[in-house]
């Protein structure tokens, strides 16, 4: 089996993905540069409190928190899998035919067990 000229891929074919690389690379690098010559030099008790709109901290901040909120992160993580799946198959829902409805239809319903599980 022959390849097709459009086939083959050039070092050149990658050069957007590099150039992107290290053009991240480079913000970061200069942003750490920037924030070392240009932030605050002198550590004190004062800068270093937390400051809370001018009033002082009262209690401990290290209070237990309601499960509830860990319940909802979890139902977030479980929707948001649910999305990253189910775009792509909204995408090709016409070539995947019956068993790729099928498929998203099993999906479903183990979500729907883990959803029914957490509440």
């Amino acid at each position: 089996m022959e390849t097709a000229p459009q086939d083959i891929y050039l070092p050149s074919d990658y050069m957007p993905l590099v150039i992107q690389l290290a053009a991240a690379i480079g913000f970061v690098i200069f942003a750490i540069v920037v924030n070392h010559l240009v932030g605050p030099k002198r550590n004190s008790k004062i800068k270093d409190a937390a400051f809370e709109s001018g009033l002082e901290s009262v209690g401990n901040a290290r209070t237990p928190v309601s499960v509830k909120y860990f319940l909802t992160a979890i139902l977030f993580v479980l929707f948001d899998v649910e999305i990253i799946f189910m775009y792509p198959w909204a995408v090709n829902f016409r070539e995947l035919g019956m068993m790729g409805f099928f498929s998203m239809l099993t999906f479903m319903a183990m979500l729907l067990v883990g959803f029914v599980y957490i509440i």
